[in-house]
């Protein structure tokens, strides 16, 4: 039971604590005697947390809490360590009160958070803190035990596709998958093993951080899976990982170690609080009692008394409650203030990124788990909070002595200097891995020295990058060579902190000095019973959270009754005849369907969660039994409410047998139906693990299910090799009990002859019905369904249990990639594909005179020309200066040097934008309004103003929710909503958006491509559509070159996009893609929004490099940024930094080194100077923050406007208002670049190239059709020759409808995801003005045509075969020509509802509703013949009615002459006039009907396209 208190954010034990770490702010050890005034506790007279009577009380108060710890220690010891004292502070004053902790609510916990952290700096009350538990621990002299973790000799290796078939085209995704088949044998393709991490040794200290840096690839992530024992299986591993010496199958990593992802997966409906207390609550509280309980017997025996705080604390996180622990996480991450906030997900809005990162963080710190390995915690952070969090973490690490690692992308250099030890890694090896001290000293003795004004970390990362390493040469007596990673790690071995290392790691690690309780033996921390109840608990309140989900289902099977009971209304039906009785068994199928389907959200609910669980089944929160349990559990009350619905609505109103009895047992098969269906979808969605899958896997297992269930074909009819199918379904069962229900009852014992015999009508038709006429077999079907439902549940624990989550099972590389990483493993200099002439510079085109001047790392690298365009100050190289440039240049150091940039083969027009006075509103959210907001619009800029101009970089900054993005949003016209005012000017002309769109580009920070082209067809396609008609197809792909090189993605052309995090591209080369999507429309003005999040150091420099290079052609750049580093800030021109509210306070230029930024923000009396070295972007957030506003009692926006700069800034401003005498306004004489036609052709292009890459899609769709054809040829095998009785030509139509249901719905869910995707791509492109909707739309109509028509002729030739319908050339047309048009109306339909809702799930949930009423009024469960004449308008509007009037009448309407044997009867009919005496169908109607089926494709496909003109569901 070792745990850790959680004041150490508890990540590590913090009970089992005694021994100094580094005897830091150790605090006085005085003792407090119960009866004695003298308490002396903390660091001095002054302290906040002191304890004396002299600062803290008056003699009263003193002794009130001398009696109140008096009544403590009477208390038995389990009592006593459950109470304690809390102290509520009302001005000066105390009021000590008595509590049981186990009652504490948030209100009591926030209080004690108060007494706790109540100076300025949380990072300073936190240290404190946690040096007085420390201090607590160690005055009773017990030790903190602590984990020393080692790895020797570490290579992990992959398996790998290697070279021709990179592109997942459908061929490629059949080829792959049939390899991966053959491999289980031995036979495949040629693969090999790649080395992720190659012979890797080291040791992560107790008491120390350590910082992991690495380039993308280069093995981080895999590194600390490693160390944290949570290594993929597939993975090839040698060497060892230990903690104290145990190998990691010697105990439970996962309960000793936590690894922190930088995947954020969380539970959207849970807030913030939830989230962290579910956590808590599964990770138990470990050793916390016991030792809490060995500190109070000590204390009693030495006669001291703990601080109120620190007792109540440490007393209530050892009562595993949780809500305290939380509480003090969510205070240190800077969580409190969205604590109640849910945390979102793509469907609901939630916290920040940021804030969700934190929450990462948090989930894992609650537990009294003793080391963390900590992935990339930093992304969607600003410096300011990264410091804070990794300052409270070095607090835990030195003073709880806790062993951290923590993979950081761009630290800056003030958090880099928190860490004690750095591991750097590249391709795959350990090049130092030692003190931070050390480091500099290590590259020093290699020749290479970091610059002054660079961040350490920065350079680190840089330095074994063949593409920046000659900058940092320091010998410059010595010719440069490249050092390779080999020889980094050999040098390395050679130093004396490697060497040191290597004497360490040979002496093993003596078992006997590791404490009990530093590792963990046991598999979870806390009884099942308690993690049943916490996940109950959870799932009780997500249930609450989606109680829509539940009224909406509700709801929709109470309309689905009101329609089956209007429909089969009892008095319109009769019970004379084996007809009648097939209306009544056709209305309780399709009750029994109707429950069965609407179990149909488990599926996707499931999905939706299993991520979630996945992450928390291996960090073994919980076992998976307790969530399933938690699950069927929670599911008996829907079924029972969804059940009872639909009996209640429908039994009497049908007029089913009215006795009570035979009521109530319909009623129980519904349940068990219900019961039996959700928990056969949650297993499927257990097994299939994603909706693609799911819906193909998933829907022919219902296929089979529904198709065998004794409805639509009667069991006498199915084939003997597929009647096990019979037997298995649960629905035949079902449907068994249903129809002996209500057919064995009085109301059907009407006499009936029945092949010659009498007998009584219900059983006559349960006999040719294939049902069984006992009445056993309603309890037989109920009992099946039970069992079957726990069955499915049992079968889904396992799938729980046992599957992992889809991935990708192969990776895939070039041969080059391969060649390349060989090469770096062996120490060799691979020229062909790393030498400077391909690095992705200009090579000659782009000229510079100052490469002396600039970073070199942000440069890119050094050439025999030096060919780059440099990334300076425009005090070296600007653009020429417009007409009112050189005015203002020498007061706004614009600079006057010539362009920098010519040669691109395209001119463009420089552009100035000016803003004068720019305000924006919203509509005022309602809950702002709860809470009292008088003002009807809530205002996000206030008078902003500014100009940003060609040749000039500025960068917009402030704090979260200062504006930034609002305000650039406002400027590209990108804004849906909202109000704005104030006077926006193009080079002094009004900006109009409809010209504006054509001139300037946007780079989004989502970084929004179509995922399946390649990066040179996503850059061909955007100049396609959007350089002038008049360029010709040659200078337009040398353009598209000329970009390419600009943008350095020459090399990479071929690749593929992919999805974000997922595949494809890196997030750095997708960043440039994105600049590069928007040059390639020559634009005169680029907005760029957050260039560089999410990007480590080395690949923001070149992103960088990228921007630079853009504004040195001459264009007007303006970047919104986060975090910059020295060098990145060092590369801007001007800068608008904002305060929250929408206020500048800055705008202006930054010179040399920031030099004028730092000058005014210094002229401020009371700023503090900026530090030596310190990064200028950090220190002037950190000066112009809140905190400092209310410090030095100043509003820096009115200190701004009242400034000089200020002046300046309005002066330019009415400068660039008024249009040169010899300019012209911007006008074009079309919206668009390109006429209808070319945007319609350029649009099927790149659908064209989507869907031939698109294998999960159109290869499971072939691969569904396939099988859905084989499946319904064996079961009505040589049906079509056996039509010569009434029950076979039912069980064909039966057929029929199957087939155009399951395939057309499979069709319609499976298109909803892909149209969803590519409409988030549609918003961009149609914003940046490269086409309309119409021929976006008609190219996603269009491409589906030859796909559907495919999938149709391989369903018609097996089906029409196989089941053996008249082989001429007309029926098969119309058997062909009917299945076509009903498969593609079905997909225009999903795309249809995708066009008319937010996103696909919501698509999928409204058309579910509508394929249920289309089942109804197909005319197959009831007879058009039959419906009420309130319904029949219905039948002729419903598209499967059409499609199977056409289907049967085109196959038996012209059959005069052939007959047919009536049912129960020897009497024949020919089957033509059965087909329109018994179905109503006319084979004179059969044009009509195929110009019907032409009509509802025409139709849906047209609203797709009106709703993706007109709807909107995108809010900026």
């Amino acid at each position: 039971m070792a745990a850790d208190m959680g004041a150490s954010l508890q990540a590590i034990d913090i009970w089992n604590i005694g021994r100094s770490s580094m005897g830091r702010h150790s605090l006085s050890m005085g003792s407090r005697r119960s009866m004695s005034g003298s308490r002396h506790w903390g660091v001095g007279p002054e302290n906040v947390f002191a304890r004396d009577s002299e600062s803290r009380m008056s003699g009263s108060e003193d002794d009130e809490e001398a009696l109140k710890w008096a009544a403590l220690e009477r208390l038995p010891t389990y009592d006593r360590l459950r109470t304690a004292i809390l102290e509520r502070i009302q001005g000066s004053k105390r009021f000590p009160e008595q509590m049981d902790v186990r009652l504490a609510g948030i209100e009591e916990n926030q209080i004690l958070i108060r007494n706790v952290f109540n100076l300025s700096s949380t990072e300073a009350d936190n240290e404190l803190f946690l040096n007085r538990l420390k201090d607590r621990i160690r005055r009773v002299e017990l030790e903190q035990p602590t984990v020393e973790v080692r790895y020797q000799n570490l290579t992990i290796r992959a398996n790998c596709f290697v070279g021709g078939r990179a592109l997942p085209t459908l061929p490629n995704a059949f080829k792959n998958t049939i390899d991966i088949g053959l491999s289980k044998i031995g036979i495949g393709a040629k693969k090999t093993t790649i080395s992720i991490l190659d012979d890797v040794s080291g040791i992560i200290r107790p008491g120390r951080m350590t910082l992991l840096l690495g380039p993308p690839g280069s093995g981080k992530t895999t590194l600390l899976l490693a160390l944290a024992g949570r290594l993929e299986k597939s993975l090839k591993v040698d060497g060892k990982v230990t903690y104290n010496g145990h190998d990691l199958s010697e105990f439970v990593p996962q309960k000793t170690a936590a690894y922190v992802s930088q995947h954020d997966l969380h539970i959207g409906e849970l807030t913030v609080r939830e989230t962290l207390d579910f956590s808590a609550r599964c990770q138990g509280v470990g050793e916390r009692f016991d030792l809490l309980k060995e500190i109070d017997k000590r204390e009693k025996e030495r006669g001291l008394h703990a601080d109120p705080d620190l007792d109540f604390f440490m007393k209530s996180t050892a009562a595993g409650t949780g809500s305290l622990i939380t509480e003090y996480v969510m205070k240190v991450l800077g969580l409190d203030i969205c604590a109640d906030t849910m945390v979102g997900d793509n469907l609901r809005r939630g916290i920040s990124g940021g804030q969700k990162k934190r929450v990462t963080t948090g989930e894992m710190i609650v537990g009294p788990l003793r080391t963390l390995f900590m992935d990339e915690i930093s992304t969607g952070l600003d410096t300011s909070t990264t410091f804070q969090i990794v300052k409270c973490l070095g607090d835990v690490a030195h003073i709880l002595d806790a062993t951290l690692v923590i993979s950081l992308l761009q630290p800056a250099p003030e958090t880099y200097d928190l860490f004690d030890d750095v591991v750097l890694l590249s391709e795959g090896q350990v090049v130092y891995h030692g003190p931070r001290e050390n480091i500099l000293e290590f590259f020093e003795s290699c020749g290479y020295k970091c610059p002054e004004r660079k961040g350490v970390a920065d350079f680190l990362q840089e330095v074994t990058s063949r593409k920046d390493q000659e900058q940092y040469w320091a010998d410059k007596s010595k010719p440069y060579r490249y050092t390779t990673v080999k020889e980094f790690v050999t040098a390395f071995a050679n130093f004396h902190v490697g060497q040191e290392l290597a004497q360490q790691l040979s002496v093993p690690f003596d078992k006997s000095k590791s404490m009990p309780g530093a590792v963990s033996f046991k598999k979870y921390s806390v009884s099942q019973l308690d993690l049943l109840k916490a996940c109950f608990d959870k799932e009780v309140l997500l249930f609450k959270r989606n109680a829509f989900v539940s009224y909406f289902k509700a709801f929709q099977i109470s309309v689905m009754a009101f329609i089956a009971f209007t429909v089969y209304f009892r008095t319109e039906l009769s019970r004379n005849t084996i007809e009648d009785a097939q209306t009544y068994a056709g209305a309780l199928f399709y009750g029994v369907v109707n429950i069965l389907f609407n179990g149909f959200s488990e599926l996707s609910l499931t999905i939706l969660r299993l991520p979630v669980f996945y992450k928390q089944r291996d960090l073994l929160f919980h076992p998976p039994w307790t969530f399933a349990l938690s699950k069927f559990v929670l599911n008996i009350p829907t079924s029972l409410l969804e059940s009872t619905i639909w009996v209640v609505l429908t039994y009497y109103t049908i007029g089913f047998a009215p006795a009570a009895g035979r009521f109530f047992r319909q009623l129980l098969l519904m349940i068990s139906v219900h019961t039996m269906a959700s928990a056969m979808f949650r297993l499927i969605g257990a097994v299939c693990r994603s909706m693609v899958i799911a819906n193909t896997g998933g829907s022919l297992a219902l296929m089979i299910v529904f198709v065998l269930g004794g409805f639509l074909l009667p069991r006498p009819s199915i084939k003997p090799w597929w009647i096990w199918g019979y037997w298995i379904s649960p629905l035949s069962y079902a449907q068994n009990a249903a129809d002996v229900n209500e057919f064995l009852a009085p109301q059907w014992q009407k006499p009936f002859v029945l092949n010659n015999s009498t007998t009584t009508l219900g059983v006559a038709f349960l006999k040719t019905a294939g049902v069984f006429p006992r009445g056993y077999w309603f309890w037989l079907g109920v009992g099946v369904n039970f069992a079957y439902a726990i069955l499915f549940n049992f079968l889904f624990t396992l799938a729980l249990t046992y599957l992992q989550p889809l991935g990708r099972g192969q990776a895939t590389i070039s041969e080059e990639e391969f060649a390349e990483k060989q090469a770096a493993l062996a120490g060799e200099a691979n020229s062909s594909t790393h030498g400077p002439a391909k690095s992705g510079s200009m090579n000659g085109r782009q000229g510079s005179s100052t490469s002396g001047k600039q970073p070199r790392s942000l440069r890119g690298p050094s050439t025999k020309q030096e060919s780059e365009i440099m990334m300076t100050r425009t005090g070296s190289t600007v653009a020429q200066p417009t007409r009112s440039d050189s005015n203002a240049s020498e007061k706004l150091e614009v600079g006057d040097a010539p362009v920098a940039k010519k040669g691109m083969i395209l001119p463009f027009k420089p552009l100035a934008i000016s803003f004068d006075n720019v305000s924006y509103y919203v509509d005022m959210p309602g809950e702002m309004k709860a809470q009292g907001a008088p003002e009807d619009r809530l205002q996000l800029l206030r008078s902003v103003t500014g100009a940003f101009r060609p040749g000039v970089l500025t960068a917009l900054m402030g704090v979260s929710g200062a504006g930034k993005s609002t305000l650039m949003d406002v400027l590209a016209g990108r804004k849906t909503g909202g109000y704005i005012e104030g006077d926006i000017r193009i080079s002094g002309y009004p900006k109009v958006q409809s010209t504006f769109a054509r001139v300037a580009g946007y780079c989004e920070q989502n970084d929004i491509h179509s995922p399946q082209v390649t990066v040179y067809e996503s850059l061909v396609y955007s100049a396609w559509l959007r350089l002038p008609g008049d360029t010709g197809k040659e200078t337009r792909e040398l353009f598209v070159q000329q970009v390419m090189d600009l943008v350095e993605l020459t090399d990479i052309k071929d690749f593929i996009v992919g999805l974000p995090g997922v595949s494809g591209l890196s997030t750095e080369q997708r960043k440039r893609l994105t600049i590069a999507v928007e040059l390639v429309a020559n634009p005169s003005i680029v907005f760029m929004d957050e260039p560089t999040s999410g990007l480590d150091a080395r690949a923001a420099a070149i992103v960088m490099r990228t921007v630079r290079n853009t504004v040195d052609t001459g264009r007007t750049v303006v970047c919104t940024i986060h975090q910059p580093s020295i060098d990145i800030f060092d590369a801007f021109d001007e800068l608008l930094l904002m305060k929250r509210g929408g206020e500048v306070i800055y705008a202006g230029p930054l010179g040399r080194h920031s030099h004028k930024l730092i000058e005014y923000f210094e002229a401020i009396p009371g700023v503090p100077q900026i530090k030596e070295r310190y990064n200028p972007a950090t220190w002037m957030l950190e000066v112009s923050s809140v905190n400092m506003e209310m410090k030095l009692d100043l509003n820096f926006a009115e200190f701004y406007v009242k400034s000089e700069l200020y002046a300046g800034n309005k002066a330019l401003v009415r400068e660039l208002s008024t249009p040169p005498t010899d300019s012209k306004d911007l006008w074009f004489p079309t919206e668009y670049s390109q006429p209808f036609g070319t945007q319609a052709l350029a649009c099927l292009w790149k659908q064209n190239i989507t869907y031939w890459r698109s294998p999960d899609y159109n290869n499971l769709r072939f691969v569904f059709t396939v099988a859905a054809a084989l499946l319904f040829g064996t079961i009505f095998w040589r049906l079509g020759k056996e039509r010569g009785t009434q029950s076979n030509v039912f069980s064909i139509m039966g057929s029929l409808l199957a087939g155009c249901l399951f395939i057309g719905i499979n069709n319609a869910s499976t298109v909803q995801p892909v149209v969803a995707t590519e409409r988030t791509v549609f918003y961009r492109e149609r914003s940046a003005g490269m086409y309309s909707a119409a021929p976006y739309a008609v190219a996603q109509v269009l491409i589906e045509v030859p796909y559907c028509l495919v999938q149709t002729i391989i369903y018609c030739l097996i089906t029409y075969a196989l089941v053996s319908y008249q082989w001429t050339a007309a029926k098969f047309f119309w058997y062909l020509f009917f299945m076509f048009f009903t498969f593609l109306y079905f997909t225009y339909y999903g795309m249809m509802a995708v066009g008319l809702t937010p996103n696909a799930q919501i698509a999928a949930i409204i058309s579910s509703f509508f394929y249920a009423v289309w089942n109804l009024f197909s005319g197959f469960m009831i007879f058009k013949g039959n419906l009420p004449g309130w319904w029949i308008w219905y039948y002729w509007i419903c598209p499967v009615a059409w499609s199977i009037y056409g289907l049967i009448v085109s196959q038996f309407g012209d059959l005069s002459n052939e007959t047919l044997t009536l049912s129960g009867s020897t009497q024949q009919q020919p089957i033509d006039q059965f087909v329109e005496d018994v179905f109503g169908f006319k084979y004179s109607f059969l044009p009509v009907v195929a110009v019907m089926m032409l009509v509802f494709t025409t139709l849906f496909a047209t609203i797709f396209m009106v709703s993706i003109k007109y709807l909107n569901f995108q809010t900026r």
